[in-house]
Parts: structure tokens; sequence; C-alpha cells
């Protein structure tokens, strides 16, 4: 059986990871190369693997993501998120396949009072957000055969993230710090890559499959107060006791980079064109805290 070739950056991340743990079909071989062999600072090597790669599609969730640390290592977030797409959507188009690029809330402000639209305008808030922008163009006028993916607030059993960032911190401090006036939508990196999977195999089956830019995130609102509390609430089987958790504003916690005060992403395009039906966040939750449950995250918390 010829294999249909799907290539993968940023396969080691949080949606990378969870990407090639997705059941595909038979005929589809996932290619996801390391760092060394695939450096995202580099556009000319980027371009000569695509071309040589035999691919059928691209997927681009790789990304630099520390948003604090982009505020000055300017030149490596700009690399990363703007140039390196202007590479991938040039090879792909040389090479006639699609590209499946994953991008951020970060490209907004946040100053809206209801949940973004796709078309809404951009107006990021530091390098981040900027960056991530800019490679949105790069994909959007580089290639027509593009879906966009904006998504928010990711986390997953793996990587770095704020479920287990709250979790180790749970250990070591009685009390813990919220803030709890910027809203946004929890989404598991899971349900991100069965998104992701849904679009990819619709583009790579169908040339006449909806492209363009999306949202997805798990469905509901909440402030990171509140996703805090639930998961604390769900580790509370674990432990007699739980941190207490204090709720503050932004300004009480400042940081390098500004966060939009509203992340919320509307889900009413990806619904009609690619019928994807988001699950509740905190559904979404509860799945990741139980894997992490049988692992040494939570484990350790019964010793």
């Amino acid at each position: 059986m010829s294999k249909r070739r799907i290539l993968i950056t940023g396969g080691t991340g949080q949606v990378g990871t969870e990407l090639l743990r997705c059941h595909w079909p038979e005929d589809i071989e996932l290619v996801a190369p390391a760092r060394q062999e695939l450096d995202l600072c580099d556009c000319d090597r980027i371009k000569s693997y695509i071309a040589a790669g035999s691919f059928s599609a691209v997927i681009n969730s790789g990304a630099y993501t520390a948003v604090d640390r982009a505020e000055s290592d300017i030149l490596t977030a700009w690399k990363v998120n703007a140039m390196a797409p202007v590479a991938i959507a040039a090879a792909t188009k040389d090479s006639g396949v699609p590209i499946i690029h994953i991008s951020t809330d970060y490209v907004f402000s946040g100053a809206k009072n209801s949940p973004y639209l796709e078309e809404d305008p951009v107006a990021p808030l530091g390098v981040y957000g900027a960056s991530k922008e800019a490679g949105e163009q790069a994909v959007r006028t580089g290639n027509p055969r593009h879906v966009i993916l904006r998504t928010a607030w990711v986390y997953s059993e793996h990587g770095s993230n704020f479920v287990k960032t709250m979790l180790r911190l749970a250990k070591t401090v009685p009390g813990i710090k919220v803030v709890g006036d910027q809203i946004g939508s929890p989404t598991s990196a899971v349900d991100i890559a069965k998104t992701v999977q849904k679009i990819t195999l619709s583009l790579i089956n169908h040339d006449a499959a909806p492209t363009g830019t999306y949202h997805f995130t798990n469905a509901g609102e909440a402030s990171w107060f509140d996703f805090a509390s639930e998961i604390f609430r769900l580790r509370g089987s674990l432990r007699d006791t739980s941190p207490v958790l204090e709720e503050i504003r932004t300004f009480e916690y400042p940081t390098a980079a500004k966060r939009p005060a509203n992340s919320t992403l509307s889900h009413e395009k990806i619904e009609a064109d690619y019928g994807v039906n988001p699950r509740h966040w905190k559904d979404a939750l509860s799945d990741v805290m139980a894997s992490l449950r049988a692992s040494e995250v939570l484990r350790e918390d019964e010793r």
C-alpha cells in the first residue's frame, strides 16, 4: 500500500505529541523530524526538506510559545512564528499540498466583550501575538490551500502548561494567587489534535474541502481562577487538603507581555464547515486529569 506522508512540525510540543498519538488511517505515514533534522529557524532547510519529502500535507504545530521571553528574544520568536511559516507556505504551494497552521488567540487585543469571530480585526499586544499574526499572513497569502486554526489556553498531560504548573505549585506552597479577570476557554491538546486530524484528512481527500481561518477551543468560558479551581476540585480526591486559591486582578500579577482580557473564540464557522462541535472544557479537563492520575504527576500526591 502506497503511503501518504504528512509532515508535522513541532512534534514534541503539546499538539504535536497528541497528533502522533491519534489513530490515523493505515495509508498515512506521519513524519515528525527532531529539531536537529528540521530547525524552524532555518528557512532554506525548511524549503528543501518539504521539496524532497513527497508530502501530502504539512501540519505546522511548531511555534515559539514562551510569551514573556519573546518580549526580549524578539528575533527568535519572529524566525519561528513568522519566517518559518513564510518558508512552509511557499514550499507547500510549490509542491501543491495543503498547509494546516496552528495559531493563537493572542492575535487579538482582548478588548471585545463577546467571542471573537475569524474576521474580527487583529491587534496583538506583544511580540508573541505579533509574530503569530505575521505567520498567519504568510500562510494566508503564500498558499491558497490553507487552514489556519486559532486556539487558546492549551494544556495536556505533556510539556509545560497551566494544569501542570498548578499541580507542581500545590506540592510546595500553601496558597496560590491566580488571575480572575482574564477570560478564555481552557482547551485540551487532545481535542485540538483530533480537530486538526479531521481537517487534514479532509484537505488531502477532497480538493474542494473548506479552507481559510477557523477558531477552535473547548466550549464554555472560564477565568484562570475558575480553571485553577476546577483543577483542584478534580485533584481533591487524592489529598485531604489543597492549596488556598486567591483570586487577583491582572495588575497584581505583572508580566513582561500583556495578555488579552478576553480570549474567547467563536466556533460557529468550524461547526458549519467541518461539523466540529467542541465539548465543554470541564469534560476535557476531567479526561486529562484522569490521565495524569495514572502517571507520576498525580501519583506523587498520594505518597
